[in-house]
């Protein structure tokens, strides 16, 4: 007599319930992560940004009008470009926003608005500064 190999239907659903409930405790944990990696993400941007302004800076005796003059400029003392890559999106694939002169006295401010690409907000939707 030949015996029928395999799982019972009973096996299998006792299988998918345990995997689920692994699941659902694991993922907001994940996710929570994901959302934190891209705040960090967006803050060694800035600070990229900051570090080819600095430079700009030295070499023409101003700050940039635009973060695209970081790759390209007309400036006769301009020795870029100061960035070896196009301007990069935020996280969230938004732009960012560049001001000159910047908030508080500075001379220029980077920021991303977040997830919503809206001013305030909370979380992932908060508004990251730098300078």
């Amino acid at each position: 007599m030949k015996k029928n190999k395999g799982f019972s239907l009973m096996e299998l659903m006792i299988v998918l319930i345990i995997l689920g409930l692994l699941g659902s405790l694991i993922a907001p944990k994940l996710f929570s992560k994901v959302s934190s990696s891209k705040i960090k993400t967006a803050i060694a941007q800035m600070q990229m940004f900051e570090t080819a302004i600095d430079t700009y800076r030295l070499d023409t005796g101003t700050v940039p009008p635009t973060l695209e003059a970081l790759r390209k400029s007309d400036s006769p003392s301009w020795d870029g470009p100061y960035l070896p890559k196009d301007i990069p999106l935020d996280p969230w694939g938004k732009a960012y926003i560049y001001k000159t002169p910047g908030d508080n006295g500075n001379l220029y401010t980077i920021m991303s608005y977040g997830l919503d690409g809206q001013p305030g907000g909370a979380d992932e939707n908060a508004d990251i500064i730098h300078k």
